[in-house]
């Protein structure tokens, strides 16, 4: 009789937890996330120019200035859903798809990576430098993720490394459009 007891208690506290878990998942952050999303996507697959490289027909896309944004104004999961889905999403709709799982690796360290610098120390996104930072060691983290995805899918060193200045333009645009957008978004969300 002790023993069920317990046992009640117990599961009243199992139930209270996952309660409470699902209550950080909110109607706001769905709609947040999708939207975000949808975003990162739309900017892939509809704002890009695909580069004239032999190796593996590069894309340089403004997704990668919707997934700036992303995580710097709303933070390293958001970042990290976005980049993930986003980009993982148009991989796998498009002639990219053996890319996706990849990409969705990829891009999701990428967002989680910058939102976690650019909300470091309390600035929350609002410091231009700390986002920058952030951009710039995910954009390392991009060039190596992807380096070792060419060699895994086509073998070939020379591939990868002929990839790394589309990569390194991708980056550069998205942190120039990217931060000062951020930056005027910040004063109206949240």
């Amino acid at each position: 009789m002790m023993g069920e007891n317990k046992l009640i208690k117990d599961d009243l506290d199992i139930s209270q937890i996952v309660e409470s878990n699902n209550r950080k998942i909110n109607s706001r952050d769905l709609a947040e996330n999708g939207l975000l999303i949808a975003l990162v996507f739309i900017a892939t697959r509809f704002i890009n120019i695909r580069l004239p490289l032999e190796s593996t027909g590069g894309l340089v896309h403004l997704g990668n200035t919707m997934l700036f944004i992303s995580a710097i104004v709303f933070g390293k999961k958001k970042g990290a859903i976005a980049g993930a889905f986003g980009m993982g999403l148009f991989d796998l709709l498009s002639e990219w798809a053996i890319w996706a799982p990849f990409t969705f690796v990829v891009r999701g360290v990428m967002g989680y990576i910058i939102g976690s610098i650019s909300w470091s120390r309390n600035k929350k996104g609002n410091d231009i430098i700390t986002n920058m930072l952030g951009i710039i060691i995910s954009g390392i983290w991009m060039i190596f993720g992807y380096y070792i995805t060419e060699i895994i899918l086509y073998g070939s060193h020379t591939k990868a490394i002929l990839s790394i200045p589309g990569n390194i333009t991708q980056i550069l645009i998205g942190m120039l459009i990217g931060i000062p957008v951020a930056k005027l978004l910040k004063k109206y969300i949240r």
